[in-house]
């Protein structure tokens, strides 16, 4: 989705003369930041202006403060796998990543209490285990992972795919 675009929806729910007024803006620049590039003035909206100091310092501290404002979390999205047939590994290893959570979870509340260490390990665990999943979801939604029968005969000789139809 384009920064405009959020910003069209953002106005929908949220009225921009109150946006203007609250950040004391001319309301005619806060609809400009609805608009395509192309058709606006040039302005760039607040979201334009975070992409480009986050393109020009490779700094997410940016993405990570927002988020955090919002009540989340800033995550990079890992690099797709580059061979398309590594379905099962790339399954197996999101289990393992849910696996090794469930894991630092139980040694930590062997004792009936979780400390602070023991809590940032959770959250590093969980962090990886979403960082992999995302992986994997991306690079379904971007068509490089194949049809679970496809990788099921990988590596045996003589399988052939059969045509569709």
């Amino acid at each position: 989705m384009h920064s405009h675009e959020v910003f069209k929806q953002l106005l929908k729910r949220v009225s921009a003369k109150q946006i203007a007024g609250e950040l004391g803006l001319s309301l005619s620049l806060v609809y400009k930041w609805a608009e395509p590039p192309a058709e606006g003035s040039g302005a760039a909206n607040p979201l334009d202006r975070i992409d480009s100091i986050i393109e020009l310092t490779g700094d997410v501290s940016l993405a990570q403060w927002v988020c955090e404002r919002a009540g989340g979390f800033f995550i990079r999205n890992p690099e797709p796998t580059s061979h398309p047939y590594e379905l099962i590994p790339a399954t197996n290893n999101i289990v393992q990543e849910f696996a090794d959570l469930l894991g630092v979870i139980s040694t930590s509340v062997a004792d009936s209490k979780i400390t602070p260490d023991e809590a940032e390990r959770i959250r590093a665990r969980w962090e990886q285990l979403k960082s992999v999943t995302e992986g994997f979801v991306r690079a379904a939604e971007e068509g490089k992972l194949p049809p679970v029968s496809a990788a099921g005969a990988i590596g045996k000789s003589g399988a052939k795919s059969e045509p569709k139809g």
